[in-house]
């Protein structure tokens, strides 16, 4: 799974003990509970209904949310490019007008519903979009219970600004979970509603990552000691060995575009995880081979704190049969050669003292994203222990929203 700057296995140079000791540690985080994969069947038939409803009455489902609220289930959604009659557009993930016109813009005259993800429901930049959002329904649809029939609030079970105007309206209500914090949410609500509008087989994310956790939960139950076995955590324990070696940035790269959204998820994940008490491990992403034209000069030759995970697609297959039986051909051809530039750019990087991680998923489906989804989740958690930082909070986010609030009044 993972290489040094040598270009070497270099797993076998690793204790795995901290990190194992970590991994036990999180079973009593109140804050742990994604270990479990908590989604139940009920739960699972609960949404499926919902996004049947919203694709029989709705064009566009807008999703309001920022960080962890909309992240996760973006990437998958841009990684997968389900097909669906309903498109999902996203809102309140910044305070840009012109991002929200141009939302507006999409749907006016349109048939839309809102999908609001917030667990307090205080936070600024989806509160905003969501007042303007509902004004927009009012117009819409005229009569308040056709309004709060299209408006879906996934937020806390008891608390917040957000679960009382749910219930004093009665909109429809999905739970984020008060063990699993926001950038840890996906294979919650949060994330599978979206994703079930959307066209993914939520069945199949979920599986993905469920057998993540039984792999990595029967290994550690038989002590394995086995780098492959135990790999979350082998990439954790590299991670931290060339931290300590002044590798203080760690750059994700990808060969396919669709996955970069699926970055953004990974950076956040890891940026507010470890980021703490001035330390941590700076989460930075490229999309190759188009940033070897602009990055990778500095990648080949520039500062040597930077270690790189590439993430590795072992099989791609063409989307749609509506080709020729001569664009197949080329663009088989146009996939040898991204497997060509893939391993060029490897070596290049490990000539050029780069320590080099390598993270492989079959292919890009759903059960594999679940799998890699669960996979990061849990480097992370003890990434962030073995740097002694709480995985599960975010101190420093409310700084920012400090000084707003000062400069506002």
């Amino acid at each position: 799974m993972a290489t040094g700057p040598d270009g070497q296995d270099d797993t076998q140079s690793i204790d795995l003990k901290l990190a194992k000791a970590a991994a036990e540690e999180l079973r009593n985080e109140p804050m742990a509970g994604w270990l479990t994969v908590p989604v139940d069947r009920a739960e699972i038939a609960k949404i499926k209904e919902a996004a049947a409803a919203i694709n029989e009455n709705s064009e566009y489902l807008v999703c309001i949310g920022i960080g962890g609220s909309y992240l996760g289930h973006k990437a998958i959604i841009d990684a997968l490019m389900p097909k669906s009659q309903t498109k999902i557009l996203y809102a309140g993930n910044s305070l840009s007008s012109y991002s929200l016109q141009k939302v507006l813009e999409e749907i006016e005259g349109k048939d839309f519903s809102i999908n609001v993800i917030s667990k307090s429901g205080t936070t600024l930049e989806p509160s905003l979009a969501f007042n303007i959002l509902k004004q927009k329904l009012k117009e819409r649809y005229k009569y308040e219970d056709r309004v709060s029939s299209r408006i879906y609030a996934t937020t806390d079970a008891r608390f917040g600004a957000l679960h009382e105007e749910a219930v004093d309206n009665h909109y429809h209500t999905f739970v984020v979970p008060d063990n699993i914090g926001g950038r840890y949410s996906v294979l919650t609500a949060v994330g599978l509603l979206p994703l079930a509008v959307a066209g993914v087989n939520i069945e199949a994310i979920l599986d993905g990552a469920r057998k993540e956790k039984i792999e990595i939960h029967e290994n550690l139950a038989k002590s394995s000691n086995a780098p492959a076995e135990l790999a979350p955590l082998t990439y954790a324990t590299l991670r931290q060995k060339y931290h300590g070696m002044y590798h203080d940035v760690e750059v994700l790269a990808t060969f396919e575009p669709e996955l970069q959204t699926f970055e953004e998820w990974w950076k956040q994940l890891f940026g507010e995880s470890e980021g703490k008490g001035g330390k941590g491990i700076f989460p930075a992403s490229v999309v190759y081979t188009t940033d070897l034209h602009s990055l990778g000069q500095y990648l080949q030759q520039g500062r040597r704190n930077i270690m790189e995970t590439f993430l590795k697609i072992e099989s791609l297959y063409t989307r749609t049969s509506n080709l020729s039986t001569q664009e197949k051909a080329e663009l088989s051809q146009l996939r040898d050669y991204n497997a060509v530039a893939y391993q060029a750019t490897v070596a290049a990087h490990r000539s050029g003292g780069i320590p080099v991680f390598e993270i492989s998923i079959p292919d890009i489906s759903a059960e594999s994203l679940g799998r890699l989804i669960y996979f990061y989740e849990l480097a992370c958690a003890v990434s962030a222990k073995l740097q002694g930082a709480n995985p599960f909070d975010q101190p420093g986010v409310e700084a920012y929203k400090q000084n707003m609030k000062n400069m506002l009044q």
